[in-house]
């Protein structure tokens, strides 16, 4: 059974930075695609970035490209998101999500339904 536990978030103001982690187990020998989706006011969680377990296969969602950047360090099982020039628009609660490596290689990250397991995630404030 793959288990995430986020931490890192906080409150920051506009322009800040901030760095989530997210410590993985029980899945350390098969390949997901392991993400970062975020939840603000709406009632759907938005995918933010995605990575390969493997490697060699990094996803952005629009409105954070050239800010956020994810990253992986295998061998402390860790997914990590580091968040540049926060915007208030950020705010959410930040959660890590694993699901088959297709979502990935396909470009399906971004939908809840590509993920299989969930952390229960961070709460990230960014004010103006």
């Amino acid at each position: 059974q793959v288990q995430l536990v986020e931490s890192g978030g906080g409150s920051v103001q506009a322009g800040g930075s901030l760095r989530l982690s997210c410590a993985a187990s029980g899945y350390s020998d098969r390949q997901l695609c392991i993400a970062w989706f975020r939840q603000g006011t709406g009632p759907e969680r938005e995918g933010v970035a995605a990575v390969l377990s493997s490697g060699g296969v990094t996803r952005y969602a629009d409105s954070v490209k050239g800010r956020f950047t994810i990253s992986q360090d295998n061998a402390k099982n860790t997914l990590y998101l580091q968040m540049n020039n926060l915007k208030p628009e950020d705010t959410a609660t930040y959660y890590c999500a694993a699901g088959a490596p297709i979502g990935c290689l396909a470009g399906s990250w971004f939908t809840m339904s590509s993920m299989n397991y969930w952390g229960r995630g961070t709460q990230v404030t960014v004010s103006s």
